[in-house]
């Protein structure tokens, strides 16, 4: 350990490192989705502090979460669909060149 370095109280938390499951939560719905070479997974559970959608995304092993509380659910929906909207609307990408021309594979 570096001199300025102190050990933390809460011990050494392995991130990445998968969580116990949690005998308070109830899974009330699963759905599994693949895009091109990643899968998501939409689940919405409930615990003793309320219900909530947890969206895991999972990457050749790697795996990222977030938790939407569902008081929050509304607003997230309308984020994504503006975002959809805007894709569909918003013109392809030019590809790239090497400002001689050629394009860049």
């Amino acid at each position: 350990m570096i001199s300025n370095e102190r050990p933390s109280p809460y011990g050494n938390r392995q991130y990445g490192a998968p969580k116990p499951h949690s005998p308070s939560e109830d899974t009330l719905r699963t759905e599994k989705i693949q895009i091109e070479r990643k899968t998501f997974v939409f689940t919405l559970k409930e615990n003793p502090r309320g219900r909530f959608l947890r969206i895991t995304e999972d990457v050749g092993g790697r795996r990222d979460t977030i938790i939407i509380p569902a008081p929050g659910l509304e607003d997230f929906r309308k984020a994504i669909e503006d975002m959809v909207q805007s894709a569909a609307e918003l013109p392809p990408m030019e590809e790239e060149d090497d400002n001689r021309g050629n394009r860049l594979d």
